[in-house]
Parts: C-alpha cells; structure tokens; sequence
C-alpha cells in the first residue's frame, strides 16, 4: 500500500541546512497499522507528512497504492489527498463555530455529493465513533475525547485509503486515549484501514501491527 524508497529531506535555516530524515526506506502493506516512534525532532512528523503529501522529499520516492505521489503537482496532491488521505492531529482542528456534524461533513463538501448522500455519510461515520446524540454539539460542548472522535469521524467519511494519525492521544487523559487507540484498532481490524500513527505513548504503539523508531532522521529498527 505504502512505498516509501530511499527519501532524504533537509530544511534550511539562514545558510544552515538541517537535514531532518535521511535516506529512509519502509513498506507498509495493505491493511496495516504502523506506529512511528522517536525523539523530538527525530523526524517522525515529517514522514507522516510525505506519506500524506503534505510535504515532498528532497530526494527519493513515495508511492501510495498504485500513485508515485511525489512525482504530481500541487494541483493533483491536492486532489489526491482529498480522496485517499483521513487526517487525525493531536489538538483535534475542529473549527468551534461549526457543530459536530458540519465539522465531519467539511471534507464532503469538496465532493461532488448530494446533500442527503453528505447526511448519510456523516451520520454513518458519526454512528462509528459512537457520537450520534452529539452530532449538533459544538466542539465547546465535548470532551476533549469526544471531540478527538469527531475528528476520527471528519478523517473516515470519505472513505480514505489511509488514515495517519500525529500524535492522536497526546492531548487525552489515560481513559480517553484508551477509547481512543480502542477506536482505531476497530478501524483497522474490522475496516481495514491501512493506519500510519506518530506517538510517544508506548501504550497506543502496543495497539500497532508494527513499530519503527526513527532518531536523528535515521530508522534504528
């Protein structure tokens, strides 16, 4: 499902060049759960990023199915992510003026579906992450695993090919990480959604198939 091959990438500072990941190279198969663990700084989040096409490589290559991602423009990176890619942040990005289910409907909004095809599916990924009596909250009114859950549910409505996940539990207590990691565990065993999760909780990594760690931009596992 996921190729990532020999991708290097650095940041520049002034004249400083900084590099961040170096030549990494991993295989994420169809239906797998990958957590990626590391230091601060270790280059962790900008993986994700190039796995999502949000950023590009210096060098070396990303594919995604059957998509070289790195090798489209803007335009077309934008239109992919938006049909194969569900994002799930630590700080949730719920926009506080819109109810529980217009913040999950924002990403059918860029489709070409109906209004009453929208309420299904809104609804159907509502139902999931066991929110329905909550659909008309506004994100003030929620808990912060509540709201963590509509953002599940906002990432799943379209249906994506990948689901990756920054650091999902990072702002939750103990119990509502639980739910959570219980959550998308569900997600990838029942759905089989192919989930690629940034952490630095070892308890979420356990719910993982698979864990790397990177440090200093280098793989060590």
């Amino acid at each position: 499902m996921i190729n990532v091959t020999n991708v290097s990438k650095s940041y520049h500072r002034d004249k400083i060049e900084i590099p961040v990941l170096s030549n990494i190279t991993i295989s994420v198969p169809e239906g797998e759960f990958l957590a990626l663990m590391g230091p601060s700084g270790s280059g962790k989040t900008t993986l994700l990023n190039m796995i999502a096409g949000i950023d590009k490589p210096d060098r070396g290559s990303v594919t995604v199915g059957d998509t070289e991602i790195t090798s489209l423009n803007e335009t077309d990176l934008a239109k992919w992510r938006s049909n194969h890619v569900g994002f799930i942040f630590q700080f949730y990005n719920l926009l506080p003026v819109l109810t529980a289910f217009e913040n999950v409907e924002l990403p059918l909004l860029l489709t070409s579906l109906g209004k009453a095809e929208r309420r299904r599916q809104v609804e159907t990924a509502l139902k999931l992450v066991g929110l329905s009596d909550r659909m008309d909250h506004y994100p003030k009114q929620l808990s912060g695993g509540q709201e963590q859950r509509v953002a599940i549910a906002r990432a799943i409505v379209t249906d994506p090919t990948v689901l990756v996940a920054d650091e999902p539990t990072g702002d939750l207590d103990k119990v509502s990480a639980g739910d959570v990691m219980t959550l998308l565990e569900r997600l990838n065993k029942e759905f089989k959604k192919t989930i690629v999760m940034v952490t630095h909780d070892p308890r979420a990594a356990e719910k993982a198939h698979k864990v790397m760690h990177l440090d200093k931009g280098e793989l060590t596992t």
